[in-house]
């Protein structure tokens, strides 16, 4: 698009660096408090370490999740479309405020998940993925979403959408959330239905339902023998089914 100068200038070209424009495009970043390494007792005995994901370990999980864009059942292929995504976002900076954890059992990736903060008030859940199954471990990374951001972050809502029906069954039914009016209030997600927990649902009911549920609570600090075991891990080649 073109358009009369209204004004004589010194210069016909306006030149910019890449470098002055990445700061423009880049998801801004608010200063947060980041969430320190914690640990839990999983049913199984076991001992799971959520931690941090670190940017470099992103490209770890893009095989697997390569594989799932091609797996046609239980919404696995939108899950691993979209997180695909989320991860290519937040190595490229192109998402606001994003986290993602791990978990890690024994030196192996047992659990992800993610979300990002839509303002100081509000903490939007992407995804939860467990890779092992028959330790709830994906129930212990939803509990450690929430925690952060009740707990540590302090926020007021935490909003969640489900592609899945096992997942709207487990979370949206079995923790009785609310949702809002809907199309008004809208996920972005696709624009799905918001469903959502209050600080103060959290402290009289969610919390403990889910302490109830895994049979344990997270735990700070990690041991150190514990924090170096899932200083890295090995990413599985296929969900256990």
């Amino acid at each position: 698009m073109k358009k009369e100068v209204p004004e004589k200038v010194s210069q016909n070209e306006v030149i910019f660096k890449v470098e002055e424009i990445e700061p423009l495009l880049s998801g801004p970043a608010m200063d947060l408090p980041r969430w320190e390494p914690m640990y839990i007792t999983l049913p199984n005995g076991r001992t799971m370490v959520i931690r941090e994901m670190r940017k470099d370990e992103a490209p770890l999980l893009f095989p697997l999740l390569k594989k799932l864009i091609d797996t046609d059942h239980d919404f696995y292929d939108i899950v691993g479309v979209r997180v695909y995504a989320e991860l290519l976002g937040w190595l490229r900076n192109r998402l606001k405020d994003p986290y993602q954890m791990v978990g890690i059992v024994d030196g192996k990736l047992a659990a992800f998940c993610n979300g990002r903060l839509m303002n100081r008030d509000i903490n939007i859940s992407l995804h939860t993925m467990a890779f092992m199954r028959g330790m709830k471990a994906g129930a212990v990374m939803y509990y450690a979403k929430a925690y952060y951001t009740f707990e540590i972050l302090g926020q007021r809502e935490f909003w969640a959408t489900y592609e899945s029906y096992n997942g709207w069954k487990r979370w949206g039914v079995g923790m009785a959330q609310p949702s809002y009016p809907w199309p008004d209030v809208q996920h972005e997600l696709g624009g799905a239905r918001v469903y959502y927990i209050t600080k103060e649902y959290w402290q009289t009911t969610v919390k403990r339902y889910l302490e109830d549920m895994i049979g344990a609570k997270l735990q700070a600090p990690v041991p150190e023998d514990l924090l170096k075991a899932a200083e890295k891990f090995e990413v599985p080649e296929t969900l256990e089914e």
